[in-house]
């Protein structure tokens, strides 16, 4: 849910022409909305740590070696994208806030903002989808998921992965996933701590 937020705030606060001057960035509600979009991601990806580590807990002593491999690397490289592209996004936006700063060419805007798109959206993208295509399959293999949750994690991942240019919306695919993945191991965890005469109700 952070980082749908995140996406969304960026989405409605950064212009989809790249071209356009970095004039905008002086907007004092675009400026709190990206400064706040980047304030959460750091949050998003704590979270999403702590959610590779319920995932491995859930599968145990189940887990398959080589699809449980390629899960925590691509989860981790995730991560280490997405907090890479908000780092170039905080220090161009950093820029902007300093009042006796030299004028910055509209080319070092377009470059930076290409360089975070290109983090994000598709190398980060691309190993979202390996991500949820190990964690579709490790959880199929064992039964740990419903078989519709991921055979939808693998359309999801296939829509990330095939995808040539980025376009923000399908980025909101993996944390919508994550997001329904999640609800389904919070309600598995609360009926299996109910007693049996409520779990029958």
């Amino acid at each position: 849910m952070l980082l749908m937020t995140s996406l969304i705030l960026i989405k409605l606060s950064v212009p989809d022409n790249p071209s356009v001057p970095g004039e905008w960035l002086k907007d004092p509600i675009l400026h709190d909305r990206i400064l706040i979009a980047l304030n959460i991601i750091p949050f998003s990806g704590i979270a999403f740590l702590w959610f590779i580590g319920v995932v491995r807990d859930l599968i145990g002593e189940q887990e398959d070696k080589f699809f449980s491999s390629v899960f925590l690397g691509s989860g981790l490289i995730f991560v280490a994208m997405l907090f890479a592209s908000a780092a170039i996004a905080g220090g161009l936006l950093s820029i902007f806030a300093i009042d006796s700063r030299p004028q910055l060419s509209s080319d070092v805007l377009m470059y930076s903002r290409a360089i975070t798109y290109s983090i994000l959206y598709v190398y980060g993208m691309k190993m979202a989808g390996v991500f949820m295509i190990s964690t579709a399959t490790v959880g199929l293999h064992t039964a740990a998921i419903p078989r519709w949750l991921g055979w939808l994690g693998y359309v999801f991942a296939a829509v990330l992965l095939l995808s040539i240019s980025y376009w923000e919306l399908t980025t909101l695919l993996f944390p919508i996933w994550i997001l329904m993945l999640s609800v389904y191991i919070l309600v598995q965890n609360y009926r299996h701590k109910l007693p049996a005469s409520f779990q029958q109700r």
